[in-house]
């Protein structure tokens, strides 16, 4: 047996126990029961809605900030563009919802290269809520949103609570390529993450506690890297504090998607991540059943193990993850799994793409990592 062949077992036989376990873990994270007692302490929270053009189910959407089920919370609409066409939208629900608190804020102040933070500023300064919760424009708010994130808040080390998104109603096989991304790809390491103890935040949603962000230098500190996320993460853990998770995700109708679209997306969070957090980046060439397939079809070609072998672990691979969809109710139809399929195939390319540059656009907006920033967050060692 050679040398390479003894590795390309040992990878392969790794990476699947990798993502079985992994798997496993996540599913048993977000299978566990929710505490159901009511909630004691019921903080008057402040819910900002950054805004920026149309999504795909925008009324849907805006909708869900008005329909929370906790007795005290007001809403701040956030716009940079006077003529942003979201306006009316905004306008006619708050019209229609007297009994609730809601205004909408115009204006754009430039206090970091990030635009959402930039957008947001005015929001944050307008309130005197200790509790805020930010919640990206597209993300579907179930009733009990605002309750589950301050009932996540209930840990004394507890700095942030955050939660990722799960792609919902896919359209096309290319929405339901993104849904895969979201779903039994990053939702499973986010969850995976958060159970071992080492929970990071994911802009989708932020609910601070004012004191613990304002301490650490305010809503502009949360520039200070390409990403709010990477930011809130960095920013709690030299608090001494933890990011938690919601014990379940909150839903991302994705509708229809091109390749353009999804790639162009995932490439720039892609490129945050290797911006924010190097050394846990590297080891995402690994991820996906590519490596793992490769490794398989290697040994069989060399005669050292049958070939129906890779064929039972591709099964396997993609039955476990498909069983984790179905049992928590996510897209898991036989689009959804040719879409799993497509998505590992994209991985390694994007891996290895993102190392072209270090910019992106974002809504118009060209952002890039400095070469003296990239260089220090390589020397930060991560709690």
């Amino acid at each position: 047996m050679t040398l390479i062949a003894i590795i390309a077992g040992i990878i392969s036989c790794t990476l699947l126990i990798v993502q079985l376990g992994s798997l496993l873990i996540a599913f048993r994270r977000l299978n566990s029961p929710v505490h159901s007692s009511k909630i004691k302490n019921t903080p008057h929270i402040t819910l900002i809605r950054p805004l920026c053009g149309l999504d795909n189910f925008a009324e849907e959407l805006l909708l869900s900030c008005f329909k929370q089920d906790y007795p005290c919370y007001d809403i701040l609409f956030c716009v940079a563009s006077e003529q942003d066409p979201v306006i009316p939208y905004v306008n006619r629900l708050i019209a229609c919802h007297p009994d609730i608190s809601a205004k909408l804020l115009i204006g754009n102040d430039l206090i970091t290269k990030n635009p959402k933070l930039n957008n947001i500023v005015k929001a944050w300064q307008s309130t005197s809520a200790q509790w805020v919760a930010m919640a990206d424009s597209n993300l579907l708010l179930p009733p009990d949103y605002l309750s589950s994130l301050i009932l996540s808040f209930n840990e004394q080390d507890t700095g942030l609570v955050s939660s990722p998104a799960i792609g919902i109603r896919p359209k096309n096989l290319w929405g339901a390529v993104e849904a895969a991304l979201l779903n039994t790809h990053q939702a499973r390491w986010q969850f995976l993450s958060d159970a071992i103890g080492l929970g990071f935040a994911q802009g989708k949603t932020l609910f601070w506690r004012r004191d613990v962000l304002d301490q650490q230098g305010g809503l502009a500190a949360l520039g200070n890297e390409l990403a709010e996320d990477v930011a809130s993460t960095k920013l709690v853990r030299r608090a001494g504090l933890k990011v938690h998770l919601t014990p379940h995700p909150f839903a991302q109708p994705i509708g229809e998607r091109t390749l353009r679209a999804v790639w162009d997306r995932q490439l720039r969070w892609a490129r945050i991540r290797r911006l924010g957090f190097f050394w846990l980046f590297i080891p995402e060439i690994l991820l996906g059943s590519l490596p793992a397939m490769t490794s398989l079809m290697y040994l069989a070609y060399l005669q050292m193990i049958p070939w129906i072998l890779p064929a039972a672990v591709f099964i396997l691979w993609y039955g476990a993850e498909w069983m984790m969809a179905r049992q928590l109710r996510w897209p898991h139809s036989a689009r959804d799994v040719w879409a799993m399929i497509i998505r590992d195939m994209l991985l390694p390319l994007l891996w290895l793409w993102c190392w072209a540059g270090r910019s992106f656009v974002w809504h118009g907006n060209a952002m890039s990592g400095s070469a003296s920033a990239t260089t220090q967050e390589h020397k930060e060692v991560e709690h």
